[in-house]
């Protein structure tokens, strides 16, 4: 019985290992410049350390017809069309605030991908990179000032 004990101890630490990785859950405070006009569509995306588009992580602004107003975005998802459970509804205008939460996958942690927020307001400009974020703990504790119609972005663990 106990030289049965071994196999089954290392075939139980060998299948944990193939486990799905640890999901994290990250509160996302986005604070708008005060900025007139339409409100923003903002996108966050989960970036490979090429620069690639992993994921969707969230979209603010639930009009599908002016997707392709982001455009290095859409180049991604309009030829997927997946269904993206990360909408959260209306536009977010300036000055005003947003709170969602991204659930980010352990193993994208300090492995060099990012987080990419895009922002395009209709009849204004678009910011293909108003904020990126590289994925690590550090990181994702500091405040992050943005480029364009992003004033800042704060997150902390869920």
């Amino acid at each position: 019985m106990k030289y049965l004990f071994l196999p089954l101890l290392f075939l139980s630490l060998t299948l944990s290992s193939f486990t799905n990785p640890e999901p994290l859950n990250y509160k996302c405070m986005i604070q708008m410049t005060n900025y007139s006009g339409e409100g923003a569509y903002v996108v966050i995306s989960l970036m490979s350390p090429e620069g690639e588009y992993v994921k969707t992580l969230y979209v603010q602004g639930e009009d599908s017809e002016w997707y392709h107003d982001i455009p290095e975005w859409w180049k991604f998802y309009g030829k997927k069309r997946t269904n993206i459970d990360a909408i959260t509804g209306e536009t977010i205008a300036g000055g005003e605030r947003s709170l969602c939460v991204l659930e980010l996958n352990s193993e994208y942690m300090d492995q060099g991908y990012t987080l990419r927020f895009e922002t395009a307001v209709e009849d204004q400009e678009y910011h293909k990179a108003d904020l990126e974020i590289v994925l690590n703990q550090d990181n994702l504790k500091m405040k992050h000032e943005g480029s364009g119609f992003i004033r800042y972005v704060r997150m902390i663990a869920n």
